[in-house]
Parts: C-alpha cells; sequence; structure tokens
C-alpha cells in the first residue's frame, strides 16, 4: 500500500495534479517502446532512463507497478530496412530489440512487467479497428482504413490544437497519413512494395499504423482505462493524440488518467535524432572509454521534463562526479564510525523530492548530501544510501576496489604522462591519454595520482 502522497505533471491538464490511482496501492504503467529497425541512440535511451527513475520512485513510494513496453516490430521503417539490409523482417526486429534490451542492462534499467511485440497483437488490433468501423469512427479507403477525427470528441486536447490547424501540420509530420490531411491509418492495406509481411483481415490484408499498435497492446494488458503512460515528448502529437481519440471512441471510456513526457536529449544543433544523423549510441561511448553508469549519472542531474544537452564535456564531468560518489562509498564501506542515526531526517527529504514530481536531481542531492555527512553513523549511512539507490540504480551495493593489473608497456604510458604534465606538455600529455584508452584502460586523475581501470 502506497505511504505517500505524490504529484506529478500530467501532459494532458498541463498542471501538477496528486496522483490517485484507479486502484490503491497498484499503479498501471504504459511505456512507448522503441521502433527496432536500428541501435538506440543516446536521445532514445534517455527517455527509457526516465519511465526506470519513474518506475523506481513509485514502487520506493510503496507502490506496485504493472508495467507493460511495446516494441513496434512493424512499420514503415521496419519494412525499408529489413529489404534494405537483405533479411526477413523478424530476424532484423529481433536483431535490434537484443541491443536495445542489451542497452537496458547495461544501464542498470528495470525490465518491464510485460514486454509488448506489435506482430503479437495482430489480432487484438484488428478486433479495435473492427470496433471502430462498426461505431462509424472509421473507414475504408483506396489505401487502407483510417480514423475520421472529425468524429472524434475533444480530439487534440492533449496537444492543445484545434482540428483545423493539425489537418495542415499532419500531411507534414505523419508518415501514416500521406493522402489524407485529416485522419490517419488505422490499418495500411498490402503493397507490392510490403513484400509477405502482410496479415489477413476481413476488411482487407494489410498491416497496423503505427497509432493502433499501443491502443490494443496498452489495454489488453493493463485495461480500458489505466493509470500512466509515458514517452518522450515529441510522441504528444500525433502518436499519444491518435491513441486517445481511437480508444476512447472504441470504449466510451478515458483512455489514460496521466501522461507524462520526458524532455529531449538536445546536441548544440538541436535534438539528437537519426534523421538529423547527430546521434551517439551506447557502444559508441564505451569504446571511448565511458561505462553506462556514466551517462545514467549525467541523466539523473536534469529533472526528466527538461532538456539536458549531450556534449562529451558534460559526460566527461558526469563521469568524474560519479567516480568520486564511488570512491567515497568504497571508503564508507570500510568504516564503523559511530555517530548519530540521522536517518529519519534524510529519509523525509527525499521522499519530499520524489513526492514533487519525481525530482530526482534534488533526491540526487539529498543521496550526496548523506553521503559526506561524516557525523552520521556509517553503517546507518550505507544502508540508507543503498535504500536511496534503489531510485538511482547507481549499484551502490556492487562498488568496490577493483583490482586491476595494468600490463608494464601501459604503465611506462601513465609514468610518461605524469612527466608531460609536469613540465606542462599538455599535448603530449592528451597523446599520451589517447594511447592509453586504445591499449584498452581509462585513466582517472585523482588528489592521490592517476587511477587506471579497463574499459
Amino acid at each position: 500500500m502506497a505511504k505517500h502522497v505524490l504529484t506529478l505533471y500530467n501532459s494532458l491538464s498541463r498542471t501538477e495534479e496528486p496522483f490517485k490511482p484507479l486502484k490503491k496501492g497498484k499503479v498501471s504503467l504504459y511505456s512507448c517502446g522503441p521502433t527496432v529497425y536500428n541501435q538506440a541512440h543516446l536521445g532514445n535511451l534517455r527517455t527509457y532512463l526516465f519511465n526506470d527513475v519513474l518506475k523506481r520512485s513509485l514502487q520506493y513510494l510503496g507502490y506496485t507497478v504493472t508495467q507493460v513496453m511495446n516494441m513496434t516490430d512493424v512499420d514503415d521503417k521496419t519494412i525499408k530496412a529489413s529489404q534494405a539490409q537483405g533479411i526477413p523482417l523478424r530476424a532484423l526486429t529481433r536483431k535490434y530489440e537484443d541491443l536495445f534490451l542489451a542497452d537496458l542492462t547495461a544501464l542498470n534499467i528495470l525490465h518491464p512487467t510485460h514486454i509488448t511485440r506489435a506482430t503479437e497483437y495482430i489480432p487484438e488490433m484488428i478486433t479495435l479497428i473492427e470496433t471502430l468501423i462498426k461505431k462509424k469512427y472509421a473507414y475504408k479507403a483506396q489505401d487502407g482504413i483510417y480514423f475520421s477525427i472529425a468524429k472524434s470528441k475533444n480530439y487534440g486536447k492533449l496537444a492543445n490544437l484545434d482540428k483545423q490547424k493539425k489537418s495542415q501540420e499532419r500531411i507534414k509530420g505523419d508518415e501514416y497519413d500521406k493522402q489524407h490531411a485529416h485522419d490517419f491509418a488505422l490499418w495500411k492495406f498490402h503493397m507490392p512494395e510490403d513484400g509477405d509481411v502482410v496479415w489477413p483481415a476481413a476488411f482487407g490484408p494489410g498491416r497496423p499504423g503505427w497509432h493502433i499498435e499501443c491502443s490494443a497492446m496498452s489495454m489488453k494488458l493493463l485495461g480500458t482505462s489505466f493509470d500512466i503512460h509515458t514517452g518522450a515528448i515529441d510522441l504528444l502529437f500525433p502518436h499519444h493524440t491518435n491513441e486517445i481519440a481511437q480508444s476512447e471512441a472504441a470504449t466510451g471510456k478515458k483512455f489514460v488518467h496521466y501522461w507524462l513526457h520526458g524532455g529531449f536529449l538536445t546536441m548544440k544543433e538541436g535534438k539528437m535524432s537519426k534523421s538529423l544523423g547527430n546521434i551517439h549510441t551506447l557502444p559508441e561511448l564505451i569504446t571511448q572509454g565511458y561505462l553506462p553508469a556514466h551517462y545514467r549519472y549525467l541523466c539523473l542531474q536534469t529533472h526528466y521534463r527538461s532538456s539536458l544537452q549531450f556534449s562529451f564535456e558534460n559526460l566527461e564531468a558526469a563521469k568524474q562526479a560519479y567516480e568520486r560518489v564511488k570512491r567515497k562509498i568504497i571508503e564508507l564501506k570500510a568504516t564503523t564510525h559511530k555517530g548519530a542515526d540521522k536517518t529519519k531526517d534524510y529519509q523525509t527529504q527525499f521522499t519530499s523530492t520524489l513526492q514533487n514530481d519525481i525530482n530526482i536531481p534534488a533526491a540526487l542531492q539529498v543521496f550526496l548530501k548523506t553521503l559526506d555527512d561524516i557525523s552520521f553513523n556509517s553503517q546507518k549511512r550505507l544502508a540508507l544510501l543503498e535504500h536511496f539507490d534503489e531510485v538511482l540504480g547507481l549499484e551502490v551495493k556492487n562498488m568496490k576496489e577493483e583490482k586491476v593489473t595494468v600490463p608494464k608497456a601501459v604503465q611506462a604510458l601513465v609514468q610518461a604522462r605524469e612527466e608531460a604534465r609536469a613540465t606542462k606538455q599538455w599535448a603530449e600529455a592528451d597523446i599520451l591519454r589517447t594511447r592509453i584508452k586504445e591499449a584498452g584502460f581509462i585513466l582517472t586523475d585523482t588528489s592521490q595520482g592517476p587511477k587506471v581501470e579497463k574499459i
């Protein structure tokens, strides 16, 4: 049973609201997952880190969370990618699904209760479309089945946009609605370019549109009305807007009670995205000497609704901050100081940050303040930090001194770099750091001297 009051910023009302789940002490949560046609980039992963700290926070506050996340494994992008690579759709999507799940594990993101693939819920999608046709919200066109937004009550309320304005934007932005400015595709009839990607349906063989997939899967597992739906801010329109329209038209019930949207990860030139070609991936960071935990720490420092600008300078700063935390935790584990018990005070502070729209940056500050309070009994302090880490996910329990065998050749490079630094030959020192990294080691400068770790 939930023990604490929580307020969340609801995109639907554009205000912070007290959170009241449909079932006391239980939360039904749907998180829009990836389209598995390519490696997830850091911007994508920031959204899943937001989902993770939300889920962890809810659990910390005493709720039981049922989380569903989908895999979009059939759409225009996945079909084009499978054809371009010359492999079956299933083989392509499973390949990128596995890479995505590996990224989640590396970032210590808790896996959802249920992971759903769109291709495994086609019957539910067809049934939902049939309901919309029967209720006259959907109609048959030459190339598919479309939803009529003119018949949808309060269409666009989530995006706060009127129908006429939105119809003009839709034709530019929604790749599923190319021939219908006002309406969106529920089902796309089979075309030669689709190859063997086709399912039978009474209204015509074909494949689902993107929007219908999430409605069918979420309602199948969470019910026709559920508590929270999450996603990146760019999904607010058209995807989430269309989910609301088709779901509420089919059921006559409120689809989702709280809509939470995460901010973008940006570069200096704007949003990080595949279409702009300015992406970075987690494996790329690892090859450059960073740990997934360093990226997680970077994301924890910014509120989920705010934009976060990515740069390697920012990542380096997050790395240094994380490594300081790790050293302090290791030192604390070896300490037996019998100071005061401040558990209740710090726990109250930490809980209040979560209650305030999941304010993880503030929670992190409470964590750091607790860590640095040397008057706090060391064993109780460590126990509390481990409890806080159930939200932060920094793996405090696993932090320990790692024994690294450094080859003599690398030791010589480290020594040469120290001599270059001593004589202020900074360019030479940078070259030597790069050679150390190429040899498979990370070099961190500390007050006790250089620390060498294996990548």
